[in-house]
């Protein structure tokens, strides 16, 4: 019988408005490759991936496809447009792969987002094993302390935590948070929010990650992932 595999989902789906640009971000020139086209290289890269879905807005179908077929090779790929949110991006590549994670054929779903184009494979790796093992699995950093607006207020005890991305679930729990979610109207921040709303049994465990796996959000971003990427 065929081991289960993972599927990993690139939310794909924003804009270039806070980077600057007139296009998507995520087609904007990294190091002479489009910004979404690192993050399909690295999961391509990914022993055990299939399928990867790329959602992206309606109507850029043509112009994502055309970034990411040259870095393809003899692998394919859906291109699913995605919902007026994230949360309904990540609802529309789940209606997608619901069949398959149904038949037992994908047992663990990685969610990423296409503008953290430096997210190394291992950490995808890590993610994948995590959360086959426990149920959730999500990278965070740790953040510098923060001060209250007003100096009497009191700020959270405990460690202060950036959750990144790619984030893993196991596939036939997740899928049944969105299907709730969707009965409810519930439109949730990121797809740990849905999954800890519907299925709070479920463990998401955090995962150290790092500050270089940096979201490009504004302009001097695709520089500084730039001087990042070229060790690589």
């Amino acid at each position: 019988m065929t081991e289960p595999s993972a599927a990993v989902v690139i939310l794909a789906a924003g804009s270039g408005s806070r980077v600057g640009a007139d296009v998507n971000k995520v087609l904007l020139d990294l190091d002479g490759t489009p910004v979404l086209a690192h993050s399909v290289r690295t999961v391509l890269a990914v022993t055990g991936v299939d399928p990867l879905v790329v959602v992206c807005r309606p109507g850029e179908e043509d112009a994502v496809g055309a970034a990411v077929a040259p870095h393809l090779g003899s692998r394919d790929l859906l291109l699913v447009p995605g919902g007026e949110t994230r949360h309904g991006s990540e609802q529309a590549a789940l209606d997608v792969l619901a069949a398959r994670i149904e038949g037992g054929e994908i047992d663990v779903v990685v969610v990423h987002d296409g503008a953290r184009a430096l997210a190394p494979a291992g950490l995808f790796e890590q993610v994948i094993a995590v959360a086959r093992a426990d149920g959730g699995a999500v990278p965070t950093v740790k953040l510098a302390g923060l001060l209250p607006r007003d100096p009497g207020d009191e700020l959270p005890a405990g460690e202060l935590v950036g959750v990144q991305t790619p984030q893993a679930f196991r596939a036939a729990p997740l899928l049944e948070a969105y299907r709730g979610a969707r009965r409810d109207g519930f439109d949730g921040t990121d797809t740990a929010a849905c999954l800890e709303r519907y299925r709070p049994d479920l463990a998401i465990v955090p995962v150290p990650a790092g500050p270089a796996n940096l979201k490009v959000t504004y302009a001097e971003d695709l520089d500084t992932a730039s001087r990042l990427d070229s060790p690589r």
